[in-house]
């Protein structure tokens, strides 16, 4: 079933193929919104639900290859599947290893232009659980202290809560403190997922044991 919140943003400078392309997103259930530029598209504000573009290679200003390369550092999200009426095989295969969900060439079938959005769409919900997901990782370890921090830096390191107390001169009793805020914070259930959690934040536990 397609995805009702899905958006499929559609550039082309080909008026009668947006217009196709419109009627054929929408029948489907979901949201279109077309563009006849790069410029235009650009303009348009990001779609915070599952969406995906329908790109031209020939454009009048910038050309389609330029436009992925422009999506893909900044609406990571963002699948992309290029319908051309022109293209060759070394465009093909630049526009797939960028990251291309398809390369189709005009005419295309609707059943593949709705199966290759269905599969879009997916890459792009799975990209925005991610993120999502990972900003509130990122929050809640904004919200840790700077002591709460430094503990959680010694802890996934390996350190016991006895050493830890010695790296930063604190007494065990307040390392138990703050290590159990950390992991209420964190809303870490156990220790090996805590370390987890920094690995995917970039931190790096720092390592003591050898003053011990």
């Amino acid at each position: 079933m397609p995805d009702q919140a899905g958006v499929v943003f559609v550039v082309d400078d080909d008026v009668s193929v947006r217009e196709s392309l419109e009627l054929l997103i929408r029948s489907a259930g979901w949201q279109p919104k077309t563009c006849e530029s790069a410029q235009q598209f650009l303009s348009l504000s990001r779609a915070l639900t599952p969406n995906c573009l329908i790109l031209d290679i020939n454009l009048p200003d910038l050309n389609g290859l330029d436009l992925q390369k422009l999506v893909s550092l900044e609406r990571t999200e963002m699948p992309i599947i290029f319908v051309t009426g022109y293209g060759d095989v070394p465009m093909t295969v630049r526009a797939m290893k960028a990251g291309a969900v398809e390369f189709l060439t005009k005419p295309v079938s609707d059943e593949v232009l709705l199966t290759a959005i269905e599969q879009a769409l997916e890459r792009s919900r799975v990209a925005l659980a991610m993120r999502i997901e990972m900003q509130g990782l990122c929050d809640r370890f904004a919200s840790l202290s700077r002591r709460e921090q430094e503990v959680m830096a010694l802890v996934i390191s390996g350190l016991l809560n006895k050493q830890v107390g010695f790296e930063l001169g604190i007494s065990e009793i307040t390392v138990k403190a703050h290590r159990g805020q950390v992991m209420r914070k964190m809303k870490a259930r156990s220790l090996p997922e805590l370390v987890n959690m920094a690995g995917r934040l970039g931190i790096a536990g720092t390592g003591g044991a050898s003053r011990i």
